[in-house]
Protein backbone atom coordinates (compact mmCIF):
# COMPACT_ATOMS: atom_id res chain seq x y z
CA UNK A 1 0.00 0.00 0.00
CA UNK A 2 3.01 2.27 0.31
CA UNK A 3 4.08 4.54 -2.50
CA UNK A 4 7.78 4.40 -1.73
CA UNK A 5 9.91 3.27 1.19
CA UNK A 6 12.56 5.54 2.62
CA UNK A 7 15.26 3.56 4.37
CA UNK A 8 17.32 4.87 7.24
CA UNK A 9 20.53 6.67 6.29
CA UNK A 10 23.54 4.31 6.45
CA UNK A 11 25.75 4.90 9.47
CA UNK A 12 28.89 4.91 7.30
CA UNK A 13 27.70 7.95 5.38
CA UNK A 14 30.14 10.71 6.29
CA UNK A 15 28.20 13.74 5.11
CA UNK A 16 24.41 13.85 4.97
CA UNK A 17 22.87 15.87 2.17
CA UNK A 18 19.10 15.62 2.07
CA UNK A 19 16.32 16.47 -0.34
CA UNK A 20 13.99 18.53 1.84
CA UNK A 21 10.52 19.94 1.24
CA UNK A 22 9.41 22.82 3.48
CA UNK A 23 5.66 23.43 3.64
CA UNK A 24 3.62 26.28 5.10
CA UNK A 25 0.76 28.60 4.21
CA UNK A 26 3.07 31.43 5.26
CA UNK A 27 5.76 32.38 2.77
CA UNK A 28 6.89 35.18 0.46
CA UNK A 29 5.50 37.55 -0.72
CA UNK A 30 3.71 37.50 2.64
CA UNK A 31 5.78 38.95 5.49
CA UNK A 32 6.19 37.76 9.07
CA UNK A 33 8.32 35.72 11.43
CA UNK A 34 7.42 32.31 9.97
CA UNK A 35 8.04 33.51 6.41
CA UNK A 36 11.42 34.97 7.35
CA UNK A 37 12.39 31.81 9.26
CA UNK A 38 11.61 29.49 6.34
CA UNK A 39 13.41 31.69 3.81
CA UNK A 40 16.65 32.13 5.77
CA UNK A 41 16.78 28.53 7.01
CA UNK A 42 16.24 27.19 3.48
CA UNK A 43 18.87 29.56 2.10
CA UNK A 44 21.48 28.37 4.63
CA UNK A 45 20.62 24.71 4.05
CA UNK A 46 21.12 25.19 0.28
CA UNK A 47 24.51 26.76 0.98
CA UNK A 48 25.38 23.68 3.07
CA UNK A 49 24.66 21.34 0.15
CA UNK A 50 21.04 20.27 0.68
CA UNK A 51 18.38 20.45 -2.03
CA UNK A 52 15.35 22.44 -0.89
CA UNK A 53 11.90 22.98 -2.36
CA UNK A 54 9.23 25.10 -0.67
CA UNK A 55 5.48 24.53 -0.97
CA UNK A 56 2.88 27.19 -0.18
CA UNK A 57 -0.48 28.32 -1.53
CA UNK A 58 -0.80 30.77 -4.40
CA UNK A 59 -0.61 34.52 -3.86
CA UNK A 60 -1.84 37.25 -6.15
CA UNK A 61 0.31 37.12 -9.27
CA UNK A 62 2.17 34.00 -8.11
CA UNK A 63 1.04 30.56 -9.26
CA UNK A 64 2.89 27.46 -10.34
CA UNK A 65 6.64 27.03 -9.95
CA UNK A 66 8.95 29.96 -9.24
CA UNK A 67 12.70 30.11 -8.67
CA UNK A 68 14.37 32.62 -6.36
CA UNK A 69 17.79 34.12 -7.06
CA UNK A 70 19.37 32.04 -4.27
CA UNK A 71 18.34 28.78 -5.96
CA UNK A 72 15.17 28.02 -3.98
CA UNK A 73 12.35 26.34 -5.91
CA UNK A 74 8.86 27.38 -4.82
CA UNK A 75 5.56 25.62 -5.58
CA UNK A 76 2.65 28.10 -5.38
CA UNK A 77 -0.35 25.75 -5.34
CA UNK A 78 -3.84 26.92 -6.44
CA UNK A 79 -5.80 25.97 -3.33
CA UNK A 80 -8.72 28.03 -2.00
CA UNK A 81 -7.79 30.34 0.90
CA UNK A 82 -10.28 30.30 3.76
CA UNK A 83 -9.05 32.56 6.58
CA UNK A 84 -5.89 34.23 7.84
CA UNK A 85 -3.87 33.23 4.75
CA UNK A 86 -4.61 29.51 5.30
CA UNK A 87 -6.10 27.15 2.73
CA UNK A 88 -9.48 25.57 3.35
CA UNK A 89 -9.14 22.25 5.24
CA UNK A 90 -9.84 19.43 2.80
CA UNK A 91 -7.18 16.73 3.37
CA UNK A 92 -7.93 14.48 0.38
CA UNK A 93 -7.82 17.32 -2.17
CA UNK A 94 -4.19 18.11 -1.28
CA UNK A 95 -3.03 14.48 -1.64
CA UNK A 96 -2.38 14.44 -5.44
CA UNK A 97 -0.20 17.58 -5.20
CA UNK A 98 1.64 16.29 -2.13
CA UNK A 99 2.27 12.89 -3.71
CA UNK A 100 3.47 14.39 -7.00
CA UNK A 101 5.88 16.84 -5.36
CA UNK A 102 7.30 14.32 -2.89
CA UNK A 103 7.91 11.74 -5.61
CA UNK A 104 8.96 14.09 -8.42
CA UNK A 105 11.47 15.90 -6.18
CA UNK A 106 12.57 12.61 -4.52
CA UNK A 107 11.98 14.16 -1.08
CA UNK A 108 13.57 12.45 1.93
CA UNK A 109 12.36 14.85 4.65
CA UNK A 110 9.20 16.94 4.80
CA UNK A 111 9.55 19.93 7.14
CA UNK A 112 6.23 21.60 8.04
CA UNK A 113 6.02 25.01 9.69
CA UNK A 114 3.34 26.54 11.97
CA UNK A 115 0.49 24.80 13.76
CA UNK A 116 -1.84 27.42 12.24
CA UNK A 117 -1.03 26.29 8.69
CA UNK A 118 -3.58 23.91 7.18
CA UNK A 119 -1.27 23.10 4.27
CA UNK A 120 1.59 22.18 6.62
CA UNK A 121 -0.59 19.79 8.66
CA UNK A 122 -2.11 18.08 5.62
CA UNK A 123 1.21 17.58 3.79
CA UNK A 124 2.67 16.07 6.97
CA UNK A 125 -0.32 13.68 7.13
CA UNK A 126 0.20 12.56 3.50
CA UNK A 127 4.01 12.39 3.66
CA UNK A 128 4.00 10.04 6.63
CA UNK A 129 1.65 7.61 4.87
CA UNK A 130 3.79 7.73 1.72
CA UNK A 131 6.90 6.90 3.75
CA UNK A 132 8.70 10.24 3.98
CA UNK A 133 10.22 11.29 7.33
CA UNK A 134 8.54 14.36 8.81
CA UNK A 135 9.74 17.27 10.97
CA UNK A 136 7.50 20.02 12.35
CA UNK A 137 8.48 23.48 13.63
CA UNK A 138 6.03 25.25 15.94
CA UNK A 139 6.29 29.03 16.01
CA UNK A 140 3.40 29.94 18.35
CA UNK A 141 1.96 29.54 21.82
CA UNK A 142 -1.66 28.59 22.48
CA UNK A 143 -3.93 28.42 25.50
CA UNK A 144 -6.04 25.58 26.86
CA UNK A 145 -9.31 27.17 28.01
CA UNK A 146 -11.27 28.62 25.07
CA UNK A 147 -13.01 26.45 22.48
CA UNK A 148 -10.78 27.58 19.61
CA UNK A 149 -7.66 26.54 21.53
CA UNK A 150 -9.16 23.20 22.57
CA UNK A 151 -10.10 22.38 18.96
CA UNK A 152 -6.74 23.56 17.62
CA UNK A 153 -4.81 21.57 20.21
CA UNK A 154 -6.78 18.42 19.39
CA UNK A 155 -6.03 18.81 15.69
CA UNK A 156 -2.33 19.37 16.45
CA UNK A 157 -2.27 16.29 18.67
CA UNK A 158 -3.63 14.17 15.80
CA UNK A 159 -1.32 15.81 13.23
CA UNK A 160 1.76 15.00 15.29
CA UNK A 161 0.89 11.30 15.16
CA UNK A 162 2.41 11.59 11.67
CA UNK A 163 5.54 13.44 12.83
CA UNK A 164 9.01 12.09 13.60
CA UNK A 165 10.57 15.12 15.32
CA UNK A 166 9.42 18.56 16.48
CA UNK A 167 11.35 21.84 16.76
CA UNK A 168 10.24 24.73 18.99
CA UNK A 169 11.74 28.23 18.93
CA UNK A 170 11.89 28.61 22.72
CA UNK A 171 11.89 26.49 25.87
CA UNK A 172 8.52 27.99 26.81
CA UNK A 173 7.25 26.95 23.39
CA UNK A 174 8.46 23.40 23.99
CA UNK A 175 6.64 23.15 27.32
CA UNK A 176 3.49 24.57 25.73
CA UNK A 177 3.58 22.14 22.79
CA UNK A 178 4.24 19.05 24.92
CA UNK A 179 1.34 19.95 27.23
CA UNK A 180 -1.17 20.61 24.48
CA UNK A 181 -0.23 17.76 22.13
CA UNK A 182 1.10 14.98 24.44
CA UNK A 183 4.07 14.60 22.08
CA UNK A 184 7.10 12.87 23.69
CA UNK A 185 9.37 15.59 25.08
CA UNK A 186 12.54 13.64 24.21
CA UNK A 187 11.68 14.09 20.52
CA UNK A 188 11.20 17.86 20.82
CA UNK A 189 14.18 20.16 20.16
CA UNK A 190 14.62 23.84 20.99
CA UNK A 191 16.30 25.88 18.24
CA UNK A 192 15.79 29.66 18.56
CA UNK A 193 15.18 31.92 15.60
CA UNK A 194 17.98 34.07 14.23
CA UNK A 195 18.38 37.00 11.89
CA UNK A 196 20.66 38.29 9.16
CA UNK A 197 22.51 40.93 11.18
CA UNK A 198 24.08 42.38 8.02
CA UNK A 199 20.62 43.70 7.07
CA UNK A 200 19.91 45.17 10.53
CA UNK A 201 22.69 47.59 11.39
CA UNK A 202 22.40 50.76 13.52
CA UNK A 203 22.39 54.27 12.04
CA UNK A 204 22.33 56.77 14.95
CA UNK A 205 22.40 59.68 12.48
CA UNK A 206 18.75 58.92 11.61
CA UNK A 207 17.56 59.66 15.16
CA UNK A 208 16.07 63.03 16.00
CA UNK A 209 18.31 64.69 18.65
CA UNK A 210 15.41 66.59 20.24
CA UNK A 211 12.92 63.70 20.31
CA UNK A 212 12.72 60.17 21.68
CA UNK A 213 11.03 57.90 19.16
CA UNK A 214 9.31 54.70 20.27
CA UNK A 215 8.86 52.20 17.44
CA UNK A 216 6.18 49.50 17.26
CA UNK A 217 6.29 47.00 14.38
CA UNK A 218 3.80 44.13 14.36
CA UNK A 219 0.49 42.89 13.03
CA UNK A 220 -2.20 45.07 14.59
CA UNK A 221 -4.21 42.27 16.18
CA UNK A 222 -5.55 41.51 19.64
CA UNK A 223 -2.84 38.87 20.26
CA UNK A 224 -0.19 41.58 19.81
CA UNK A 225 -1.68 43.58 22.69
CA UNK A 226 -2.97 46.48 20.59
CA UNK A 227 -5.73 47.18 23.12
CA UNK A 228 -2.99 47.71 25.75
CA UNK A 229 -1.00 49.87 23.34
CA UNK A 230 -4.06 52.04 22.68
CA UNK A 231 -4.21 52.93 26.39
CA UNK A 232 -0.44 53.28 26.84
CA UNK A 233 0.10 55.82 24.04
CA UNK A 234 -2.06 58.69 25.45
CA UNK A 235 -0.57 58.35 28.93
CA UNK A 236 3.04 58.38 27.67
CA UNK A 237 2.31 61.36 25.40
CA UNK A 238 0.79 63.28 28.34
CA UNK A 239 3.71 62.51 30.68
CA UNK A 240 6.57 62.97 28.18
CA UNK A 241 6.32 65.90 25.78
CA UNK A 242 9.45 64.89 23.86
CA UNK A 243 8.27 61.36 23.01
CA UNK A 244 6.74 60.34 19.66
CA UNK A 245 5.49 56.97 18.40
CA UNK A 246 6.07 55.32 15.02
CA UNK A 247 3.77 52.36 14.32
CA UNK A 248 4.51 50.00 11.42
CA UNK A 249 2.02 47.31 10.54
CA UNK A 250 -1.62 46.75 9.69
CA UNK A 251 -4.48 44.62 10.89
CA UNK A 252 -8.05 44.60 12.20
CA UNK A 253 -7.22 46.73 15.28
CA UNK A 254 -5.65 49.59 13.32
CA UNK A 255 -8.94 51.48 13.57
CA UNK A 256 -8.60 51.51 17.39
CA UNK A 257 -5.21 53.24 17.16
CA UNK A 258 -6.57 55.70 14.60
CA UNK A 259 -9.37 56.60 17.04
CA UNK A 260 -6.80 57.15 19.82
CA UNK A 261 -4.83 59.52 17.57
CA UNK A 262 -7.90 61.55 16.68
CA UNK A 263 -9.50 61.69 20.13
CA UNK A 264 -6.22 62.79 21.73
CA UNK A 265 -5.15 65.10 18.86
CA UNK A 266 -1.97 63.06 18.52
CA UNK A 267 -1.70 62.97 14.72
CA UNK A 268 1.66 64.76 14.84
CA UNK A 269 3.08 62.55 17.56
CA UNK A 270 1.81 59.11 16.51
CA UNK A 271 2.78 58.20 12.96
CA UNK A 272 1.01 55.24 11.32
CA UNK A 273 3.16 54.05 8.41
CA UNK A 274 1.18 50.90 7.54
CA UNK A 275 2.61 47.64 6.25
CA UNK A 276 6.32 47.82 5.51
CA UNK A 277 8.07 45.18 3.35
CA UNK A 278 10.49 43.17 5.44
CA UNK A 279 13.48 44.37 3.41
CA UNK A 280 12.60 47.97 4.35
CA UNK A 281 11.75 47.56 8.04
CA UNK A 282 15.27 48.64 9.04
CA UNK A 283 14.52 52.11 7.63
CA UNK A 284 11.81 52.43 10.29
CA UNK A 285 13.73 50.81 13.16
CA UNK A 286 16.78 53.09 12.88
CA UNK A 287 14.52 56.12 13.47
CA UNK A 288 13.79 54.94 17.00
CA UNK A 289 15.47 54.96 20.40
CA UNK A 290 13.16 52.39 22.00
CA UNK A 291 11.29 49.41 20.59
CA UNK A 292 8.00 48.50 22.28
CA UNK A 293 6.31 45.09 22.16
CA UNK A 294 3.01 44.62 24.02
CA UNK A 295 2.16 41.06 22.94
CA UNK A 296 -0.20 38.96 25.04
CA UNK A 297 1.47 35.76 23.85
CA UNK A 298 4.71 35.24 21.96
CA UNK A 299 6.86 32.17 21.36
CA UNK A 300 9.95 34.13 20.35
CA UNK A 301 9.36 37.45 18.46
CA UNK A 302 11.79 38.04 15.61
CA UNK A 303 11.15 41.79 15.52
CA UNK A 304 12.64 42.18 19.00
CA UNK A 305 15.91 40.75 17.67
CA UNK A 306 15.82 42.99 14.60
CA UNK A 307 15.25 46.08 16.74
CA UNK A 308 18.08 45.19 19.14
CA UNK A 309 20.40 44.55 16.19
CA UNK A 310 19.61 48.10 15.02
CA UNK A 311 20.67 49.42 18.44
CA UNK A 312 17.27 50.08 20.03
CA UNK A 313 16.56 49.27 23.65
CA UNK A 314 13.63 46.85 23.87
CA UNK A 315 10.66 47.16 26.22
CA UNK A 316 8.39 44.11 26.09
CA UNK A 317 5.70 42.32 28.04
CA UNK A 318 6.87 39.35 30.10
CA UNK A 319 5.09 36.63 28.13
CA UNK A 320 5.96 33.29 26.54
CA UNK A 321 9.49 32.96 25.23
CA UNK A 322 10.23 36.71 25.18
CA UNK A 323 12.45 36.64 28.34
CA UNK A 324 14.69 34.09 26.57
CA UNK A 325 15.43 36.29 23.55
CA UNK A 326 17.83 38.93 24.91
CA UNK A 327 20.13 39.49 27.94
CA UNK A 328 18.64 41.55 30.77
CA UNK A 329 20.65 44.68 29.95
CA UNK A 330 19.24 44.79 26.39
CA UNK A 331 15.58 44.32 27.26
CA UNK A 332 13.30 45.66 29.99
CA UNK A 333 10.28 43.51 30.78
CA UNK A 334 6.88 44.65 32.01
CA UNK A 335 3.82 42.84 33.30
CA UNK A 336 0.82 42.55 30.99
CA UNK A 337 -0.93 45.63 32.35
CA UNK A 338 -1.22 49.22 31.19
CA UNK A 339 0.08 50.64 34.48
CA UNK A 340 3.23 48.51 34.52
CA UNK A 341 3.99 49.12 30.83
CA UNK A 342 3.67 52.89 31.39
CA UNK A 343 5.86 52.69 34.51
CA UNK A 344 8.61 50.62 32.85
CA UNK A 345 8.51 52.62 29.64
CA UNK A 346 8.79 55.86 31.63
CA UNK A 347 11.95 54.62 33.37
CA UNK A 348 13.54 53.64 30.04
CA UNK A 349 12.60 57.02 28.54
CA UNK A 350 14.29 58.81 31.45
CA UNK A 351 17.43 56.70 31.01
CA UNK A 352 17.42 57.43 27.30
CA UNK A 353 16.99 61.15 27.96
CA UNK A 354 19.95 61.04 30.36
CA UNK A 355 22.13 59.30 27.76
CA UNK A 356 22.49 56.12 29.81
CA UNK A 357 21.53 53.69 27.05
CA UNK A 358 24.14 51.36 25.57
CA UNK A 359 25.94 52.49 22.43
CA UNK A 360 24.01 51.12 19.37
CA UNK A 361 27.00 49.54 17.62
CA UNK A 362 28.06 47.80 20.83
CA UNK A 363 24.58 46.27 21.10
CA UNK A 364 24.71 45.23 17.44
CA UNK A 365 28.03 43.43 17.88
CA UNK A 366 26.62 41.47 20.81
CA UNK A 367 23.63 40.36 18.71
CA UNK A 368 26.00 39.26 15.92
CA UNK A 369 27.77 36.98 18.39
CA UNK A 370 24.52 35.55 19.75
CA UNK A 371 22.39 34.74 16.71
CA UNK A 372 23.27 33.22 13.34
CA UNK A 373 21.20 31.41 10.70
CA UNK A 374 24.21 29.23 9.94
CA UNK A 375 24.10 27.95 13.53
CA UNK A 376 20.33 27.36 13.23
CA UNK A 377 20.90 25.39 10.01
CA UNK A 378 23.59 23.22 11.65
CA UNK A 379 21.32 22.39 14.58
CA UNK A 380 18.40 21.68 12.25
CA UNK A 381 20.61 19.26 10.29
CA UNK A 382 21.08 17.32 13.54
CA UNK A 383 17.28 17.00 13.83
CA UNK A 384 17.08 15.76 10.23
CA UNK A 385 19.76 13.15 10.94
CA UNK A 386 17.79 11.88 13.93
CA UNK A 387 14.52 11.86 11.96
CA UNK A 388 15.85 9.74 9.09
CA UNK A 389 17.16 7.18 11.59
CA UNK A 390 13.62 6.62 12.91
CA UNK A 391 11.80 3.48 11.88
CA UNK A 392 8.99 4.06 9.43
CA UNK A 393 5.57 4.27 11.12
CA UNK A 394 3.57 1.11 10.44
CA UNK A 395 -0.09 1.52 9.52
CA UNK A 396 -1.12 -0.49 12.59
CA UNK A 397 0.89 1.88 14.77
CA UNK A 398 -0.71 4.93 13.13
CA UNK A 399 -4.24 3.57 13.66
CA UNK A 400 -3.43 2.68 17.29
CA UNK A 401 -2.02 6.14 18.01
CA UNK A 402 -5.10 7.85 16.60
CA UNK A 403 -7.45 5.64 18.62
CA UNK A 404 -5.50 6.53 21.78
CA UNK A 405 -6.34 10.23 21.26
CA UNK A 406 -10.02 9.73 22.06
CA UNK A 407 -12.68 7.27 20.94
CA UNK A 408 -14.86 9.37 18.61
CA UNK A 409 -12.12 11.66 17.34
CA UNK A 410 -9.76 8.70 17.02
CA UNK A 411 -12.25 6.77 14.88
CA UNK A 412 -12.78 9.84 12.69
CA UNK A 413 -9.03 10.21 12.12
CA UNK A 414 -8.70 6.47 11.38
CA UNK A 415 -11.37 6.88 8.70
CA UNK A 416 -9.35 9.74 7.18
CA UNK A 417 -6.20 7.61 7.23
CA UNK A 418 -8.06 4.74 5.55
CA UNK A 419 -9.49 7.04 2.86
CA UNK A 420 -6.06 8.56 2.29
CA UNK A 421 -4.55 5.10 1.77
CA UNK A 422 -7.34 4.13 -0.65
CA UNK A 423 -6.76 7.36 -2.59
CA UNK A 424 -3.03 6.59 -2.74
CA UNK A 425 -3.79 3.15 -4.21
CA UNK A 426 -6.16 4.74 -6.74
CA UNK A 427 -3.52 7.28 -7.82
CA UNK A 428 -0.95 4.51 -8.09
CA UNK A 429 -3.28 2.49 -10.36
CA UNK A 430 -3.93 5.58 -12.49
CA UNK A 431 -0.17 6.07 -12.90
CA UNK A 432 0.38 2.46 -13.93
CA UNK A 433 -2.51 2.69 -16.43
CA UNK A 434 -0.99 5.78 -18.05
CA UNK A 435 2.38 4.06 -18.33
Amino acid sequence: MTERKISAVPSHRKKNFYRICMVSDYFCPNTGGVESHIYHLAECLVQRGHQIVIVTHHYEGRRGIRYLSNGLKIYYLPFVILFNQCVIPSLLSTLPAARYILQHEKIEILHSHSSLSTLAQEFMFHANLIGVRTVFTDHSLFGFADMASVAGNKMLECSLVHCNRVICVSHTGKENLVLRSSFPSERVYVIPNALDTHHFTPDPSQRCPSKINIVIACRLTYRKGIDLLARVIPRICNEHADVDFIIAGDGPMRILLEEVRESGYLQERVKMVGNIPHNKIRQILVLGNIFLNTSLTEAFCMTILEAASCGLHVVATRVGGVPEVLPKDLITLADVSVDDIVLVLGKVINRCRAGLQLEPWKVHRRIVGMYSWTNVAKRTERVYMDAVQDERHSYANIFAKHLSKGFLFGILMCIFVFLDLLYLIFLRICDSTKK
